[in-house]
């Protein structure tokens, strides 16, 4: 792949390139000349990705897609190898004007019907492994879950009311997990992990001051928790019992009542770790986009304030930008694993 950066340096371009296609028909032609700006935000949790295309349509001769059709989309630079960004499905659409513009919005060809329908389930003495590979094979994905999470014993939980998705990525908050649906998987892997959804370590990437058009850097340590306090209810003894992470100086305490120990403890962590995570973030925009970079993907900064270059970062969401501003990578980072131990 060539570097964006020396691409520059030794042939004085730096042109983006996309290809789209609807319906598996290449319709990058007919909209290069129209396209006022294309936008796609890429999330690591339940969140759908979600792409918006808005197009010139001042002499009348755009189509309107049909919704439910899919788009794929391919991101790149001139000279260089392109990025495939998936697969969506036309969610949205709106025409306006006068200067007639349609806009378009797609989502995640993944993100089912069936993810989204509410349905009543409960587990008992299940791993999470077992869990997941139970929703992912009632939704017709392929389950993908981190060695890590995958043996950890869940005493009892239910699903009550809530769609697939609902649930699974609120079992996934009380384990400090990640639950995502990519290319017809179903992945639950760890927050602070650095793999993507296919289970693939992401390469850890440096980023200069160069890179980089605006920034902001915010940490606070004002009403900093010191503590989690989660509860459960004791069944032997008849009684609600509690558990700390951290220290009870100034702690946090859970609103819900496990129905173990083990449970109550997994929670707790997880909501020491959000805690320590949001301790610091950082927004940074690069002036040009990077396509490649994808969340879950560990980042250092250099050229920045020595606190800011000195920690290890996490790409939590990432908006790419194509119009006549150029194209350009807004990332939203909080503090890595290396932060956190």
């Amino acid at each position: 792949m060539v570097d964006v950066m020396d691409a520059v340096q030794a042939y004085g371009y730096a042109t983006p390139v996309f290809e789209l296609t609807v319906a598996g028909r290449s319709i990058t032609r007919t909209v290069n000349s129209r396209l006022i700006q294309l936008t796609l935000a890429e999330s690591r949790g339940d969140e759908a990705d979600q792409l918006d295309i808005e197009i010139d349509d001042s002499d009348g001769r755009m189509a309107i897609p049909s919704k439910g059709e899919e788009i794929t989309l391919a991101l790149g630079w001139a000279g260089g190898r392109m990025t495939d960004k998936g697969t969506f499905e036309v969610d949205e659409i709106e025409h306006s004007g006068a200067p007639d513009r349609l806009t378009i919005r797609a989502r995640s060809a993944d993100m089912k019907r069936q993810l989204r329908t509410r349905a009543e389930h409960s587990y008992h003495g299940q791993t999470l492994g077992e869990i997941v590979r139970t929703i992912a094979a009632r939704n017709g994905l392929q389950a993908k879950v981190d060695a890590t999470l995958a043996g950890v014993r869940v005493e009892h939980i239910d699903q009550t009311h809530e769609s697939d998705l609902h649930f699974a990525t609120r079992l996934a908050k009380q384990y400090d997990a990640v639950c995502t649906v990519k290319k017809g998987r179903l992945a639950f892997i760890p927050i602070n992990g650095s793999r993507n959804a296919a289970g693939v370590e992401l390469e850890g990437r440096t980023l200069t001051r160069t890179d980089g058009d605006q920034h902001r850097y915010h940490t606070a340590e004002r009403n900093a928790y010191s503590g989690v306090r989660a509860y459960w209810h004791d069944a032997a003894r008849a009684e609600k019992r509690s558990v700390l992470v951290g220290t009870e100086e100034n702690e946090k305490r859970l609103k819900d009542t496990y129905g173990s120990e083990s449970d109550a403890l997994a929670a707790a962590r997880a909501e020491m770790g959000r805690i320590e995570r949001g301790k610091a973030t950082m927004e940074l925009t690069l002036a040009l986009g990077q396509p490649e970079l994808m969340p879950q993907t560990p980042l250092r900064l250099q050229g920045f304030k020595p606190q800011i270059d000195a920690t290890p970062w996490l790409v939590v969401k990432i908006t790419h930008t194509l119009g006549d501003g150029g194209f350009t990578s807004r990332l939203e980072l909080e503090t890595g694993k290396d932060a956190q131990e």
